[in-house]
């Protein structure tokens, strides 16, 4: 596998946000998802970049909404993990697995 292939611990959380949230998936969800289970207080512009960049890779799609019915109101952009992109989350967990396999740190060795 080569550079590029690999997912970065952020993009992996961002990812699971997106399974977590389901069809409530977008932007500001995935910011307070980030929060409130990751404990991650992130900027918008850090997760839209991230889903921009995971969506070049083919690793998640997104669509647009019918704006809300208010004045002024907004499209939403909504988010989803292509089967891609939980073949890549997959592959990252059995990594990080078989790299904590055997290992103990100091704290627990006690």
């Amino acid at each position: 596998m080569g550079k590029g292939q690999f997912l970065g611990e952020f993009e992996q959380l961002v990812m699971l946000a997106l399974l977590r949230l389901g069809d409530e998936a977008y932007g500001m969800n995935v910011r307070r998802e980030l929060e409130r289970t990751a404990g991650r207080n992130v900027t918008f512009g850090t997760v839209y970049g991230t889903l921009d960049r995971l969506e070049e890779k083919a690793l998640i799609s997104s669509w647009h909404a019918d704006p809300e019915p208010v004045r002024g109101g907004r499209a939403r952009r909504f988010f989803r993990v292509e089967p891609e992109g939980e073949v890549a989350l997959a592959r990252a967990r059995d990594m990080m697995q078989k790299m904590w396999d055997g290992v103990k740190l100091a704290a627990e060795r006690d």
